[in-house]
């Protein structure tokens, strides 16, 4: 395609210039005004020193500032990377050490919370404030511990004048990096280009059938691949994108009344509150399309939300943030498929594979390859995991044809004789939990760090309506009085609520494999049933 990024909105400004292109409390930005605004911080972002490849990243909630930022980043030849606002600092840190971020785009507020992390940063030597109203006393109220930073106005940025001039560069350099946490370790940033998230947005708006008249409801965070494909694929279509930082369930049927809303993006443990509510009429009438990621949709959530939107298309989707979206089941099949993720989206070769990579037959449990245009470019300074997953399937290519960019999911699955996939579960221990993929050794380090334990694992459990629940099962390092409260507690404090385990249960020991390790298959059944037979639960 040879887009870039940033002109998916040049191309929607030269037919739609007067209409919305972002909706934000009650403000809107047309197409032209979006693209004004993006020459501007690109020229300013350049004149402060940004250079091609540099990387710059975006702590903010869902505003005009933050998607501005993304594609300024893009039109200056940078590469964006957002950080999810319910990140602690520690989380924040880690994020811009690893990728070397030398910009940060934040508040003021978020700065303020950042100045004990921030020195650690040491690639960092500019911050943004995007705070309209910021004066020069505001900007002395930061601590002493970011004296060293160079803070910028967002306003300063904003009245450059139209970028001087272009990068160079093209379809395949990189354009983003989103963390994303694996089975071990602290979260790695998946690299994607410019042709990654392009393509990505031509062949999820083709399959959703997208078009100008579309308004978009963006909810999910920015960092997380399927919150960014709103972005992208409303831009794409010339479509408009109504931002919105989730507070209560009833408050989204109240947005898409007020908002006119055609389409909505949502995970299961959103989708299974939204489906008890009662959804007005104006809205039954407003939304063409759902859809769902990040795990499988429960039946009963399904039923629900059909009954509340009967004339509402239910796109049940599957993907991974190292290939952006892999499958998609068409509303037409869910009523012969209601367990099935769906066939390969357009763009995408799917393969169900032995270990060796031979093809599975029909049937045959296996793992999920994705090959072609949509697989990101790799783990940012991460070769050897790069190497581990994404490696070329043997056999699909030949003579001096190139390979196929390709990513073994770590996803087992069965495949049958039409191509329809049916997701059986993760081939190592990463916990997938309302949409996130959480990391068990990030949570292990949080509750080994408190001092109260001498072990500790953490696994997921299958749960009704976050896809997984986290539960720890730790022994005590001196008492056990109260300390699944204490541990509780400990984590809500140091973790986004979302990687809090729901269950935390105190054992004398925890049992182990012949090889002397942790045997979390054995805990993994021991928990099968914890949330789904309605057991008690211990918090």
């Amino acid at each position: 395609m040879n887009l870039l990024l940033h002109q998916l909105i040049n191309l929607a400004s030269e037919t739609r210039a007067d209409t919305e292109a972002l909706s934000h409390q009650g403000k809107s930005l047309t197409y032209a005004g979006l693209r004004n605004a993006v020459e501007s911080v690109a020229a300013g972002l350049q004149r402060s020193g940004l250079q091609t490849g540099d990387r710059v990243a975006v702590y903010l909630p869902k505003q005009e500032e933050t998607v501005i930022a993304f594609l300024a980043i893009s039109r200056a030849g940078g590469i964006f990377v957002p950080v999810n606002p319910v990140l602690k600092p520690s989380q924040v840190a880690h994020i811009l050490s690893d990728c070397g971020a030398s910009m940060l785009i934040t508040s003021n507020d978020r700065a303020k919370l950042l100045a004990v992390v921030l020195p650690q940063c040491t690639a960092l030597k500019q911050i943004v404030i995007v705070d309209p109203d910021i004066v020069d006393s505001d900007e002395a109220s930061l601590p002493d511990s970011l004296a060293y930073q160079h803070v910028i106005r967002w306003g300063e940025l904003l009245q450059q004048s139209p970028i001087s001039r272009d990068s160079t560069i093209t379809a395949d350099d990189n354009v983003a990096i989103l963390y994303t946490s694996g089975s071990t370790g602290r979260p790695k940033g998946v690299v994607l280009s410019h042709n990654n998230l392009v393509t990505g947005a031509q062949s999820v708006s083709q399959y959703l059938k997208m078009n100008q008249a579309d308004r978009i409801l963006a909810l999910l965070p920015f960092s997380f691949d399927y919150g960014l494909s709103q972005l992208t694929t409303a831009f794409h279509s010339g479509a408009c994108v109504v931002l919105m930082n989730y507070l209560l369930p009833q408050d989204v049927p109240r947005q898409v009344v007020n908002e006119a809303i055609t389409g909505l993006a949502a995970v299961p443990s959103l989708w299974s509150q939204l489906a008890t509510l009662n959804w007005p009429k104006t809205a039954q009438q407003s939304l063409r399309f759902i859809t769902n990621s990040g795990s499988a949709m429960p039946q009963i959530t399904l039923e629900a939300l059909q009954k509340q939107l009967p004339h509402t298309d239910v796109f049940l989707m599957y993907g991974l943030t190292e290939a952006f979206r892999s499958t998609y089941l068409p509303p037409e099949e869910l009523p012969r498929r209601p367990t099935s993720i769906g066939k390969a989206i357009p763009d995408a070769t799917l393969s169900v594979v032995r270990p060796d990579g031979s093809p599975c037959d029909p049937g045959e449990p296996g793992e999920l390859v994705h090959q072609g245009p949509l697989v990101a470019k790799g783990y940012w300074n991460n070769p050897q995991k790069s190497a581990k997953h994404f490696r070329p399937l043997a056999g699909k290519q030949s003579g001096s044809q190139l390979p196929l960019p390709t990513v073994w999911s770590g996803d087992k699955m069965t495949m049958d004789e039409e191509g329809y996939l049916y997701f059986i579960g993760r081939e190592d221990d990463m916990i997938k939990t309302s949409g996130y993929r959480v990391s068990p050794t990030e949570v292990e380090d949080v509750i080994n760090g408190t001092g109260l334990v001498s072990e500790v694992v953490v696994l997921g459990a299958p749960h009704p309506t976050l896809g997984q629940a986290i539960v720890a099962v730790v022994t005590p390092a001196v008492d056990t009085s109260g300390l699944a409260e204490k541990l509780s507690g400990k984590c809500k404090k140091a973790l986004p609520s979302f990687m809090v385990p729901l269950h935390i249960e105190v054992r004398s020991e925890i049992p182990e494999t012949p090889h002397g390790k942790f045997d979390r298959k054995s805990l993994a059944k021991e928990f099968r049933g914890l949330f789904t037979n309605e057991t008690d639960k211990k918090t």
